[in-house]
């Protein structure tokens, strides 16, 4: 009798230690994807800026057409990504050429002086900015979580339920948009 208690008493601390792992590696993934709607937030605030920067640019610029148009293609291009780790390498594109096109104002002084264009600068430094903060949440929630998931114990229940690796949003380590007005 005492034999099956004690067999009973392991079982349930084996079963609630399934359980309180499951439930970490639920709340670490639970946090990436926060850490990506974050993302995501910043990502179309600064989709929403690209065709008002493009049309303040073309009218100064009119020469620049392959980066105009290379812009309004990544952007479009990383609207309709259906995997992160294309749409980050697509966003990655997109941040580097958004960087050409404001940083056109040097080639064009009167660009530089257009309150409109000096408006939208500073609305995407914001958004760099943010972009900027939540995509260092995010790497660190996705670092976390792949420590977990790789981890033993836990690498055993991530196998059994099929907790994947999620990516991380790598840049090329730019600094956020600086625009000198």
């Amino acid at each position: 009798m005492a034999g099956g208690m004690w067999l009973a008493a392991v079982a349930v601390a084996l079963l609630a230690a399934v359980a309180w792992l499951y439930n970490r590696l639920i709340a670490d993934r639970n946090l990436v994807r926060q850490g990506f709607a974050d993302i995501d937030v910043q990502l179309k605030r600064r989709a929403d800026l690209v065709p008002q920067l493009v049309e303040a640019v073309r009218g100064y610029a009119a020469y620049e057409r392959a980066l105009l148009t290379s812009v309004t293609e990544l952007r479009a291009g990383a609207l309709n990504a259906d995997q992160p780790g294309a749409r980050f390498e697509l966003e990655r594109k997109l941040g580097e050429r958004m960087q050409q096109l404001v940083l056109l104002q040097e080639n064009y002084p009167a660009l530089k002086a257009d309150a409109n264009f000096r408006d939208l600068s500073q609305k995407l430094v914001e958004v760099e900015d943010a972009l900027q903060h939540a995509r260092r949440f995010y790497n660190g929630a996705v670092k976390q979580y792949l420590t977990r998931i790789e981890s033993f114990p836990d690498v055993l229940l991530a196998r059994a339920f099929g907790f994947a690796p999620l990516p991380f949003f790598e840049t090329d380590d730019r600094e956020a948009v600086k625009v000198a007005l």
